[in-house]
């Protein structure tokens, strides 16, 4: 009876250390229901713990945690696997990475959808600005002319400031005196073709009976029959457009109510910015974000350096272009040679285009009037001028501050042209002249802002930041 209490005291030993074992394996089963995300390992990347070559660690027989189970114990006790119903297939099975849809899309598929959003945004902006310049033409085109004006004015006004005149007179002497010169001008030109009118009608009669017998009898071998059919052509289409050239007679009173309204604009709003340029110029970078602000009043001054060189330079060269091309057609007794000067002066404000129109009329009126020699000697005049000014005098005068290529000045005149007829073709050069200047000034700025404010990563080398290393798909 004494080795009794000794046999219970070890079956419930054994019951204890199976109650462990037990603890154990499902610990373990709970461990591999995890999934694969957790490692083929064991916890802490220790080896599984029934792996090949790895023994359990078991209290040994006299109680201590770590000795070694025997083979005997480790194949009476029960072995606990996981049922199918306790663990799914699918919690075995590997899950399939996906990446991030953005990361998928090709590098340059992403960076051509990313422009190209933006350029839509900006055709649109852009699309809406040409809608409502549309809507108020003669109001934007009055003020350009104003501020053309203004940069050509304002160098007289701060000159007359510096010599102690009231900004008050010295503005209203500076508008009067511009005002009154543009309108003897335009007084003289009309007062000349008044003038000459009867007389050049009768020398273009001469001219064209004189033209008529030269395609006679000249190399061209044209018949008679031919120009009486050249002109009866002409006499229907004539006769057949009778009522558009009414129209357009009738439409022309609305041109000129148009272009007085415009004339009155454009004087109100040049003696405004004489007076008070600068404050309206502060006033307007009020409406800029703050962040862009800086930027913006530092390219300011600039772009208004650029319309005042445009301005003046181009007034150089016109008055230059007007004076030789209309001295020649002085000496070469050409009819309204003052009044085609004129026309020649205005005709330069407009680049390219207008150089070729002016010269193309007084070589006509020359042809009509003086016969084919004259024409020709006029044509070389012409030439010989125009050619000068486009490479000699253009270049010395304007400088690199405002030149554009030949193209950009073809493209924006007949873009300027079709938006907005003869006024859009004056100002479409300078502005594309100050829109040039503005963005170059902007894009160096922004150059040297990011420099000042964006710190040098720490760690960083060459090799991070090259286009190499940048994101693929």
């Amino acid at each position: 009876m004494s080795r009794v209490p000794g046999w219970l005291g070890r079956i419930g030993a054994g019951l204890t250390e199976l109650g462990e074992r037990l603890d154990e394996r499902r610990a373990e089963v709970e461990l591999e229901s995890r999934g694969p995300a957790d490692g083929a390992d064991g916890l802490d990347g220790a080896a599984p713990l029934d792996a090949p070559g790895t023994h359990a660690k078991t209290p040994g027989p006299s109680g201590t945690p770590d000795g070694p189970a025997s083979d005997a114990d480790a194949s009476a006790l029960p072995v606990q696997r996981p049922s199918e119903e306790q663990t799914p297939a699918l919690a075995y099975a590997p899950q399939p990475h996906r990446p991030d849809p953005a990361l998928a899309v090709p590098w340059g598929v992403r960076v051509a959808a990313e422009a190209s959003w933006r350029l839509l945004i900006l055709a649109g902006t852009v699309w809406v600005l040409m809608r409502v310049i549309s809507a108020v033409q003669l109001v934007v085109l009055a003020f350009v002319a104003a501020l053309l004006i203004t940069a050509l004015l304002q160098p007289t006004v701060a000159r007359l400031t510096r010599h102690r005149v009231p900004r008050g007179l010295a503005t209203a002497l500076t508008a009067i005196l511009g005002f009154v010169i543009m309108g003897l001008i335009g007084w003289f030109v009309v007062w000349q073709v008044q003038e000459n009118i009867d007389n050049l009608s009768n020398q273009i009669q001469d001219g064209i009976d004189e033209l008529r017998k030269w395609l006679l009898k000249g190399p061209f071998h044209v018949t008679d029959k031919q120009i009486n059919k050249i002109a009866k052509n002409l006499r229907e289409a004539i006769g057949a457009n009778t009522d558009q050239i009414t129209s357009a007679g009738l439409q022309g009173v609305t041109v000129i109510v148009e272009a007085l309204t415009g004339i009155l604009l454009t004087m109100f709003s040049t003696l405004f910015l004489l007076y008070d340029g600068k404050r309206i110029w502060e006033w307007s970078l009020k409406l800029v974000p703050a962040a862009a602000r800086t930027g913006v009043a530092g390219a300011g001054p600039r772009a208004w350096r650029t319309l005042t060189a445009y301005v003046r330079g181009t007034v150089i060269v016109a008055m230059i272009d007007a004076i030789f091309i209309g001295l020649g057609l002085y000496i070469l007794k050409v009819p309204m040679a003052v009044p085609l000067a004129v026309f020649i002066f205005l005709g330069a404000f407009i680049p390219l285009v207008g150089a070729v129109i002016s010269g193309a009329l007084a070589v006509v009126v020359a042809l009509v009037t003086q016969g084919v020699f004259v024409c020709v000697m006029t044509l070389v005049v012409v030439l010989a001028v125009q050619q000068i000014e486009g490479h000699i005098l253009q270049p010395f005068i304007l400088g690199r501050a405002v030149r554009v290529h030949p193209l950009a000045v073809v493209l924006s005149v007949a873009a300027g042209g079709m938006i907005a007829g003869i006024g859009g073709a004056v100002v479409a050069v300078p502005l594309v002249a100050v829109t040039n200047t503005v963005v170059v000034y902007l894009r160096s700025y922004a150059g040297e802002a990011g420099l000042r404010h964006t710190p040098e990563p720490r760690g960083a080398t060459a090799v991070d930041a090259s286009p190499a290393h940048r994101p693929t798909s």
